[in-house]
């Protein structure tokens, strides 16, 4: 699902509010919940006794299927923390700690390991299993691989269970997918891709962004845009990075302001982005800057920017031949920070 940059012209826990009982428990209570946590840490029944009345028809009330939906996108050790809440929850949520077992093998068997051979079909079948189970994340995985053999229907349709359960990547795959529809279904998208965004999704974000920045161009949505390319850039997403500081460069959707447009277009071209790599190097040789220009002008040409090279040459006659061969080392030993 490849998507343009720029468009052209045209972890607390879920249950740290829970209402349970504040009694302080007597030094025998404590000791038979420490007897139980480490039985329950081997995946045993928790031997807990019937719970208060006053609980007993809240939380540990809850219908199994409405506790597994809630449960659905919970990734592992949320899930082991969920389980040991009490006999009830253990009981419900056990297609769900199957489900995540299901998954561990699905990723070995897609990805291989030092024990497991690559297998895309057992990979499948195991995510096929968990998603059969209730959980969000496997069918997430099942529908990336569906997508990858081109059965796009039974993709979408594992996307929009799991994103009706919650899951913010498969909310963004699916506002993504609409977007590739013939015709793109672009409010059906930006619906999901907001819904993603607002969870946290950093390529959600970004996508959004850029889906707003295309459609429609209004100032009220220039704003909007350039506050989810923020979002995503403060996430850690390069591209929004990138966009990000153009937007600060041309004041579209912000207040103007060269200072942050260069502090993004640098944090970008440090992460690997080619175009910021040379447009932050074209920024250092206009300020006289020529051993870094040539440092970020040569990662730009390693990476197909053209034009990136002849001002590269230029900035290298300005140097000496000991500072032309530091800046090719530095350049050699150049590698990018992390970026999602």
């Amino acid at each position: 699902m490849k998507h343009r940059t720029w468009p052209r012209a045209s972890s607390s826990s879920p249950f740290s509010s829970f209402p349970f009982p504040t009694d302080t428990p007597s030094s025998s209570s404590a000791a038979k919940h420490t007897r139980f946590v480490r039985r329950c840490s081997h995946n045993h029944p928790p031997p807990l006794p019937a719970a208060p009345s006053d609980v007993g028809a809240g939380f540990s009330a809850l219908p199994y299927d409405v506790m597994a939906k809630i449960a659905a996108s919970f990734d592992d050790p949320t899930l082991k923390a969920a389980s040991v809440v009490c006999r009830s929850w253990w009981e419900a949520l056990r297609p769900l700690r199957e489900a995540m077992m299901l998954l561990r093998w699905g990723k070995k068997f897609k990805h291989g390991s030092p024990r497991v051979k690559q297998n895309a079909e057992k990979a499948l079948e195991s995510f096929e299993k968990a998603a059969a189970r209730g959980s969000a994340l496997a069918m997430v995985d099942a529908g990336l691989m569906y997508w990858e053999r081109g059965e796009k229907q039974r993709a979408l349709d594992l996307f929009l269970k799991s994103a009706e359960l919650g899951n913010h990547a498969a909310q963004c795959n699916l506002g993504i997918s609409y977007l590739q529809a013939e015709p793109p279904k672009t409010e059906e998208a930006i619906k999901w891709l907001r819904k993603a965004s607002v969870g946290g999704n950093a390529r959600a974000q970004y996508q959004l962004a850029l889906t707003l920045h295309r459609s429609c161009g209004t100032k009220s949505n220039m704003k909007e845009a350039a506050r989810w390319y923020l979002k995503a850039a403060e996430g850690g997403y390069v591209r929004a990075m990138y966009n990000i500081s153009l937007c600060y460069s041309f004041g579209d959707g912000l207040t103007h302001s060269n200072q942050l447009a260069r502090k993004w277009m640098k944090r970008a071209a440090d992460r690997g982005h080619s175009k910021a790599q040379y447009e932050h190097g074209l920024a250092l040789f206009s300020e006289g800057d020529m051993m870094k220009a040539v440092v970020y002008l040569e990662l730009a040409t390693r990476a197909g920017e053209r034009g990136a090279s002849h001002v590269k040459n230029e900035a290298l006659h300005r140097l000496s031949a000991a500072s032309r061969d530091h800046a090719m080392h530095l350049a050699d030993s150049w590698r990018a920070l992390p970026s999602k």
